[in-house]
């Protein structure tokens, strides 16, 4: 059984407090898929290699996990660089059970992004975020 690609260029992330897992699914004409995976730091300058990195694969569509507070500025400075980012609760990217990996982990979330099985959080526009952000 195998299921329908949706999406021939994505990536999946596995953000943490101070590194990004990235895993880029690259699909061809005959349904092989290539991974590329690295790893970033998730400061300014790891922010902008990932976003390099993405840029050079021609990667436009980016998944993550929504983990704590340490999406948000990742989430920024894709959004900024005109990514689409979908951003997931984790309880619908949770991975197989098993010897688990970050790596891993990446790979799952862009398998399933791949396939349009990732169910996306709602995000406010940035100017409302900001608003958000001053009143609290």
């Amino acid at each position: 059984m195998s299921f329908k690609i949706l999406r021939n260029n994505c990536c999946g992330l596995d953000v943490h407090k101070t590194w990004i897992y990235a895993c880029i699914g690259i699909t061809d004409s005959h349904s092989r898929t290539e991974y590329k995976q690295a790893r970033f730091s998730s400061f300014t300058k790891g922010l902008q290699e990932l976003c390099n990195w993405l840029a050079k694969y021609n990667c436009n569509d980016v998944c993550m996990e929504s983990t704590g507070k340490y999406w948000i500025p990742v989430f920024n400075i894709l959004e900024k660089n005109n990514f689409w980012v979908t951003l997931s609760h984790p309880k619908y990217t949770k991975p197989q059970k098993g010897n688990k990996t970050d790596r891993k982990d990446a790979k799952w979330i862009c398998d399933l992004y791949m396939c349009g099985m990732v169910k996306p959080s709602f995000i406010p526009p940035a100017d409302i975020r900001q608003l958000r952000d001053l009143v609290r």
